[in-house]
């Protein structure tokens, strides 16, 4: 069910991307609340608005944020223009159109039309996105900051991408370049119809030497073989192959999560590139104590990685020190670096072998 309430804006508390964070009053509770004025207009302390509380009722991991349906006090307000026919959000109350990439009233048309291959372009997926931060350190330290850094937000969790707040520090300290939004998911400054169109804008449109493939924030899983979001690291390994390129899986392991299906290597991981993946990647692990280490490897001795994939342990350390040096917090599962580092060591992994194909191609 969704669950709805009136508030009033009691006061604005950040703004970023057409993303506010106000706190509102519900029938004298407080609360906090994320507005996202290009669908709902601007917002002013005082006005009245119409709350999704679904994900609050429930406990569901946004941060305990309520969603701004509709500005009641002036709700003809719009920010539509004339620009792009693809929707976004589609068959939804805020369903809305953006300029695709691939359009024919797009600049940037003739790159699709023209397109043969990512050309080795590296490729590195994810599964979470507090993966994108490590992944993206990594690449731009190891590279000596020379290497630009398309990010692609897939449409698996988060769809909006001015609700990551990881997204917009990345972005304003240089250590990705640009952003592109696939599928539902929308807000980049870039927008694709697919993986497949957001791959190629990355290396055509963007002129990126990386991309990083990650979802959004809020990723779902049942606990069972394949009902979990981050399923789609397989799939995004073959389009990356189909198109060209070199794809590189992070792996999600953990030493710290209470869960035995999330012990060593992640069964998400071992599932997603073990029965999806059809094609062949490079699964990065990180340096790390030589028992868990062992451990991992022995998973993977017992699923399909071992025969489909290439492995590669990388030193992630490189790309968890950058994130340092810039002042970025490393969050998972309200788990910081110092005690899950595996888990942020295995993403930087992933890209430190990005940016060793950039200094060997091939």
């Amino acid at each position: 069910m969704l669950t709805r309430a009136r508030g009033k804006v009691v006061s604005i508390i950040a703004y970023r991307n057409e993303t506010l964070e106000i706190a509102v009053d519900i029938d004298g509770a407080p609360g906090k609340a994320i507005a996202y004025t290009n669908l709902t207009g601007e917002l002013q302390v005082g006005d009245e608005v119409l709350l999704n509380t679904t994900a609050v009722a429930k406990g569901l991991g946004t941060g305990g944020y309520h969603f701004v349906m509709a500005n009641l006090t002036t709700p003809e307000s719009t920010n539509e223009t004339d620009l792009g026919h693809v929707v976004k959000a589609r068959y939804t109350p805020v369903q809305h159109t953006v300029l695709s990439v691939e359009e024919n009233d797009s600049p940037f048309r003739k790159a699709f039309e023209k397109f043969e291959t990512l050309n080795a372009m590296p490729i590195v997926i994810g599964q979470l996105h507090s993966q994108l931060a490590p992944a993206a350190g990594a690449i731009k330290r190891l590279s000596h900051g020379r290497a630009k850094v398309a990010y692609i937000m897939t449409d698996s969790a988060a769809l909006p991408l001015s609700f990551s707040r990881l997204a917009h520090e990345l972005r304003s300290k240089d250590l990705i370049d640009a952003t592109i939004t696939v599928g539902q998911a929308f807000g980049g400054e870039y927008e694709a119809v697919n993986i497949f169109t957001g791959l190629i804008a990355a290396k055509e449109i963007v002129k990126g030497d990386v991309a990083i493939v990650c979802p959004g924030p809020g990723n779902v899983g049942t606990g069972t073989t394949y009902g979990f979001s981050s399923i789609e690291q397989g799939d995004i390994v073959n389009a990356v192959n189909i198109l060209g390129g070199s794809a590189i899986a992070i792996a999600r392991i953990s030493f710290a999560d209470p869960r035995p299906r999330h012990q060593g290597l992640s069964h998400h991981t071992l599932t997603s590139l073990g029965n999806v993946a059809l094609t062949k990647c490079t699964l990065a692990l990180p340096m790390m104590d030589q028992m868990r280490l062992l451990a991992v490897e022995e998973q993977i001795n017992h699923s399909a990685i071992a025969y489909k994939h290439r492995l590669r342990i990388m030193d992630g350390l490189p790309g968890i020190i950058e994130l340092q040096e810039k002042g970025i917090k490393m969050y998972s599962m309200g788990r910081g670096f110092e005690e899950d580092q595996e888990y942020f060591l295995s993403a930087a992994a992933a890209g430190a072998v990005a940016a060793e194909m950039l200094r060997s191609p091939g």
